[in-house]
């Protein structure tokens, strides 16, 4: 890894670390997606700092070019990504569902009390 590259990784590295901590502060990314991020921005750390790993990885992968195994990872980390999103998407759809059917219920409810005779009204 050229020096140039080093510290490119480097600085990217201290950018993510300083946004992701940044976001979190101001409430706009929660604690347990932050942790992925963070931990993305270490993987980089650790890459940039100590490049023998990165080719370790690459020969246990079985890969030619450490740049493969780069995009192999990167892929790989936005399809959990992706995945874990579309868990709680569809988690936060149930809760809606469920929230929406409580509502009516209850807007019935009162309706049906205000319908009834000797209700005061």
């Amino acid at each position: 890894m050229t020096p140039t590259q080093r510290i490119f990784a480097l600085t990217a590295a201290v950018l993510i670390f300083v946004f992701i901590i940044d976001l979190v502060r101001r409430r706009k990314i929660g604690i347990q997606y932050s942790i992925l991020w963070l931990f993305m921005g270490v993987v980089i750390f650790i890459v940039a700092t100590w490049y023998d790993s990165l080719l370790i990885v690459t020969s246990l992968i079985g890969a030619v070019v450490p740049t493969t195994t780069l995009f192999i990872f990167g892929i790989l980390f936005l399809m959990v990504m992706t995945l874990h999103l579309t868990m709680r998407i569809t988690q936060q759809q149930i809760t809606i569902v469920q929230l929406a059917q409580e509502i009516a219920l209850l807007k019935h409810e009162l309706e049906s009390d205000e319908d009834a005779p000797g209700s005061g009204a």
